[in-house]
C-alpha cells in the first residue's frame, strides 16, 4: 500500500527548534515526528512511502538512509527549489503515487492513534474519490458536509469567508467538521489537477472544494481517538505529556477528538 508524508514544511511555529532542524525531525516523546509517522504507517501495512522535502531537506535524506528507510520502500519528492504546499506537493509526487490503488496522505506534524488501516479500508469500500479524517474539534475553519458526509463547502467562522464561490452554508443542511491532516486519495483525482490553475504551489483543500460538485469527496468523522497537531509549541508539549502518560499507563485528562 502507498502513502505520502508531508515533511517539507518550514516549521515557523516551532522556531527556534526548526532553525537548524527540519520540522519533521523535531523529536516528540524521544523520536522524530517523521519516524513516528513512518512506523505507524508501516504497522498499518503501508510499504511504499513518499516523503517530500524542502527546508533542510538533506537532513531528512540522511536520517532516512541512516535508518535504512525503516525497512520500507521510500521515495523522496524533492521540493528544495520551491515549496509547493499540500496540493502542489501531491501533484509533484504523482509519478510515485499513480497506480490502481488509493494512497494515504499524512502530515508529519500530526500525532494520533487512529486505525490507519481501517481508515484506508473504509475509503476503499466507499467508492469515494477522497476520504478526509474529520472531527468536531474546536477551530475557526470548518469543512461542511451533508448528512451523507459528502463535502460541499468551507467556512471561516472568524471572517465569514466561504468557499466555493456562491456556496451558502445552511446550518440546517450541513455539518461542520475540522480536517485532521490525514486523508486517502484515489489516483482518479489526478486528472482534475492537470489544468494550469493547479500548476506550481497550491493547497489541497481549495482543490477539493473546486471538484466536490463533480466527484465524491467525503468526510470520515471519527470520535474517541487522540489527535495532536504537534507543529506548535503548546500542542507539542501536550503530545509529550500524552506519550509520557501512555508509557506510564495513564491517559487521564487527555482530550479525545
Amino acid at each position: 500500500m502507498k502513502a505520502m508524508i508531508f515533511a517539507a514544511g518550514l516549521g515557523t511555529r516551532l522556531r527556534p527548534l526548526t532553525d537548524h532542524t527540519p520540522k519533521a525531525l523535531v523529536p516528540v516523546g524521544g523520536k522524530p515526528m517523521l519516524q513516528r509517522v513512518i512506523e505507524k504507517l508501516k504497522e498499518a501495512g503501508f510499504d511504499d512511502i513518499t516523503v517530500n522535502i524542502h527546508h533542510l531537506g538533506q537532513q531528512i535524506i540522511d536520517f532516512l538512509e541512516a535508518h535504512h528507510h525503516f525497512g520500507v520502500n521510500i521515495h523522496i519528492s524533492d521540493e528544495r527549489d520551491e515549496l509547493l504546499d499540500t496540493g502542489g506537493g501531491i501533484r509533484k509526487a504523482r509519478p510515485f503515487l499513480e497506480g490502481d490503488e488509493p494512497f494515504l496522505v499524512h502530515n508529519a506534524d500530526i500525532l494520533s492513534d487512529i486505525d490507519l488501516a481501517g481508515f484506508y479500508r473504509a475509503h476503499c469500500s466507499s467508492g469515494a474519490d477522497a476520504t478526509l479524517l474529520v472531527s468536531q474539534r474546536q477551530t475557526s475553519r470548518y469543512l461542511l458536509f451533508d448528512a451523507g458526509n459528502r463535502l460541499h463547502g468551507w467556512i471561516n467562522k472568524a471572517t465569514g469567508e466561504v468557499k466555493p464561490q456562491g456556496f451558502v452554508p445552511d446550518p440546517d443542511r450541513f455539518l461542520e467538521y475540522a480536517f485532521g491532516g490525514i486523508h486517502v486519495i484515489s489516483p482518479t483525482l489526478f486528472r482534475y489537477m492537470e489544468g494550469p490553475q493547479w500548476s506550481g504551489k497550491f493547497s489541497i483543500v481549495p482543490f477539493y472544494l473546486s471538484v466536490c460538485d463533480k466527484v465524491r469527496i467525503q468526510g470520515c468523522p471519527l470520535q474517541g481517538f487522540h489527535w495532536f497537531d504537534i507543529g506548535k509549541p503548546e500542542t507539542l508539549a501536550k503530545a509529550e505529556a500524552f506519550l509520557q502518560e501512555e508509557k506510564s499507563g495513564s491517559n487521564e485528562g487527555t482530550a479525545f477528538f
